[in-house]
């Protein structure tokens, strides 16, 4: 008699909520939808598409969970999910629909120079970073996580084999934000450069570096050779890039150094000038980096003199100048 009570208790509780909520619902029309848009921007709605789907699989969830007990109870129900990589996928087809708005907004301007490009109205390092999500609460959460994921995508060693479930959550594959950097940084986009950027000019302590060939990818983006039109000129390939702590280090190869010659680049915010011959160049979010080639040296190696003297052995080779000195240490 209990257990029909509870049957009979839980059916006319979720019959009533049903009732609650649904009106509501079916009551909007598309017309008071569109004057909602207009009334606040198409830019803060497409911002909130990736809340609707958390909360899509959140309600997945719960629903699964609700479910799950009334079927302890005897009382029959459909299935709702069987795995959060069920979820996942449908997740996934659901980001389709937010393919448009990420190619705006993550996808670089396409530019005919093949110079570096300085993003005019570009933030300094990691500022304005992820702009387009919405701000506070739970869209606040959401968008540190993406980012956060982005940058560990960014700075994790691509050998790096996930455990678990961070493959889906956030770990070496970095989940929706790994996913959404990938596709931004082959193009260019201003989502991956603003990663690049934390990651240039953050703490290595905090941030970690980029190696690799994901670093060589990202300063192609990071210094606008990625957002160039197919078959542009001059544009430079990279080899054993470093990215972190304020400097990019590297080999830059070009028609003038087929062989590839050593380069530093020191942020001009945290660095003081280098001594020796050096350029300034802007990268896509407009911060300004002093750029240093290797020069000429003079390398001696000791050796012991048929007299018994030291003498040396002196041959000129290319050596990058000595790093310049960090303002924060002066």
């Amino acid at each position: 008699m209990k257990r029909l009570k509870k049957i009979l208790f839980l059916a006319l509780m979720v019959a009533a909520l049903s009732c609650l909520f649904c009106q509501p619902a079916f009551a909007i029309s598309e017309e008071e939808v569109q004057a909602q848009v207009d009334a606040v921007g198409k830019e803060a709605v497409s911002g909130n598409v990736l809340i609707w789907f958390m909360c899509a699989i959140g309600f997945l969830k719960v629903s699964q969970k609700v479910d799950s007990f009334m079927a302890s109870l005897g009382v029959n129900v459909g299935h709702t999910g069987g795995s959060m990589l069920a979820e996942a996928m449908i997740a996934a087809r659901g980001f389709s629909g937010f393919k448009s708005f990420a190619s705006n907004h993550f996808a670089g301007g396409r530019s005919s120079h093949s110079s570096h490009v300085n993003a005019s109205g570009g933030g300094k390092g990691g500022a304005g970073f992820g702009a387009g999500f919405a701000s506070g609460g739970l869209a606040g959460v959401i968008k540190r996580n993406v980012t956060n994921n982005a940058v560990k995508t960014a700075t994790t060693p691509p050998d790096t084999k996930p455990s678990g479930l961070s493959g889906l959550v956030g770990g070496a594959a970095g989940g929706i934000g790994g996913h959404i950097y990938a596709s931004s940084v082959s193009k260019g986009g201003n989502f991956a450069n603003n990663v690049i950027g934390s990651v240039a000019t953050g703490s290595i302590t905090q941030m970690g570096t980029m190696t690799g060939d994901k670093a060589v990818e990202a300063l192609h983006s990071y210094m606008g050779h990625a957002a160039l039109e197919p078959g542009a000129e001059n544009i430079p390939t990279y080899q054993n890039v470093e990215i972190g702590g304020g400097r990019i280090t590297g080999t830059e190869v070009t028609p003038e150094h087929p062989e590839g010659i050593a380069f530093g680049m020191y942020h001009a915010d945290q660095y003081v000038a280098p001594e020796g011959q050096y350029t300034t160049v802007h990268a896509v979010d407009g911060t300004a980096w002093y750029k240093q080639y290797a020069a000429d040296a003079v390398e001696k190696s000791p050796y012991m003199a048929p007299d018994g003297s030291i003498a040396y052995h002196e041959s000129i080779v290319k050596k990058l100048p000595p790093t310049p000195k960090r303002k924060d240490k002066l």
